[in-house]
């Protein structure tokens, strides 16, 4: 049974997505609930023999004319130019609000900054000499170069900020954003993650790991989470944005609100850089911490759109993590990484809106190519439909190297 919550009801006034299953809402929404995984073939100069890795999730045919101007969009890093303009279209699709400048946020989740243009610049020195190296790499490449742009962009002068805990970055970001404004240091933020990680020396890095599968055949059946034949995730890219407003002003401005941030929790492992702790005891704490800031029981959950990457020890070790919040079955449970990939900085974002949509829409999309449930797992994922609900609380978990765990929860 749900407690009650003191807390300052922060409303979700606006959504923005640029992923590889489409930069609109709808298209985003359309593919996941059809289970379609967008992973394909990359298109590289490097002989794919050689990177280790031939496919990935990309975003492709993105159209950002009206949102950046041709010559500032081809002097940003793709990560930034997608989070830029998923970041901006979340503040039209809030109706542009127009808060005193001063009292107003931006909060980026981002892992590793401008890595397609940091190995693009590396390529030019080792080819052609220092001299042919971009002047403006340390601009363009920055962490927080987003979360500039966008303040450039809009003019607003409050905090403009970068969050960096890998694969948890983008839930870290909302989940910072919603205190800033339970605090009252703000009253309109801007917050998400972006990322674009599709480089030749970044899937290199990540298939000499072992982290992402060799499904080399079949990339649309490779990323399968929770799946007994799993063997890794697949690398995407892209961004997902929010616009957060304490749900009081929302209405006092007319918005139109999809729902409340209402619960956040982190916590460290401790315990290694790649590898989880195998109980999952860390990130049962973050989310027992989301669920009870929320002012609710685990009871109340409706369903959770799990961090699901497809690799070996991270779903187990969040299988046992959920079995302890919830007891065996529990809500039930879907990863959005089987359709769009693992978006490191920006997962926790788009999957975070990825819930929100789904209570929107009374309905959670199918995790692609399950089949069937590893052994010992004691969880609901659904799989080969949607499957329909009773909007309800939703926990998203996003689980990052290093340890990072950070849990949302969202509420119709």
């Amino acid at each position: 049974m749900a407690r009650t919550s003191t807390r300052t009801p922060i409303a979700i006034t606006g959504l923005g997505v640029v992923t590889p299953a489409g930069s609109t809402v709808d298209d985003f929404w359309a593919t996941l609930l059809a289970g379609r995984s967008t992973a394909a073939p990359l298109e590289t100069d490097v002989d794919s023999g050689e990177l280790g890795v031939r496919f990935g999730c990309a975003v492709r045919g993105l159209a950002d004319v009206g949102l950046i101007p041709p010559k500032e969009s081809r002097r940003m890093d793709p990560f930034a130019r997608f989070g830029v303009t998923a970041a901006l279209s979340a503040y039209r699709d809030a109706g542009s609000p127009s808060p005193d400048p001063r009292r107003t946020a931006i909060v980026v989740g981002n892992a590793v900054g401008g890595r397609q243009t940091t190995d693009a610049e590396s390529g030019n020195y080792f080819r052609h000499g220092p001299q042919r190296v971009n002047p403006l790499l340390p601009l363009v490449s920055m962490p927080n170069a987003a979360a500039a742009l966008l303040a450039m962009r809009l003019g607003w002068h409050g905090p403009a900020l970068t969050i960096a805990t890998t694969c948890a970055s983008g839930v870290d970001a909302i989940g910072h954003a919603m205190l800033m404004l339970r605090d009252h240091r703000a009253d309109v933020v801007i917050a998400g993650g972006a990322e674009s990680t599709l480089s030749p020396v970044t899937l290199a890095a990540f298939a000499n790991l072992n982290a992402v599968s060799a499904r080399f055949e079949e990339p649309e059946l490779a990323s399968r989470p929770f799946d007994v034949d799993r063997d890794g995730f697949v690398m995407g890219e892209g961004a997902g944005f929010v616009v957060l407003e304490r749900a009081d002003d929302a209405r006092a401005r007319g918005a139109r609100t999809y729902g409340l941030v209402a619960g956040y929790g982190s916590t460290a492992d401790a315990h290694h850089l790649a590898m989880p702790l195998p109980d999952g005891s860390a990130a049962v704490t973050a989310m027992q911490e989301a669920i009870a800031d929320a002012g609710l029981d685990p009871s109340d959950i409706a369903h959770v759109n799990a961090h699901g990457t497809s690799t070996q020890q991270n779903d187990r070790a969040e299988a046992n993590a959920l079995t302890k919040v919830f007891g065996p079955g529990g809500p039930p449970v879907t990863s959005t990484k089987s359709v769009i990939g693992h978006l490191i900085g920006a997962a926790g974002a788009v999957e975070a809106i990825a819930a929100v949509l789904t209570n929107q829409h009374a309905v959670v999309p199918p995790t692609a190519n399950h089949e069937r449930l590893e052994p010992g797992m004691e969880i609901d994922v659904v799989h080969r439909e949607p499957r329909s609900i009773t909007p309800g609380p939703a926990l998203s978990n996003s689980f990052g190297f290093g340890g990072h765990n950070a849990c949302l929860v969202v509420t119709p």
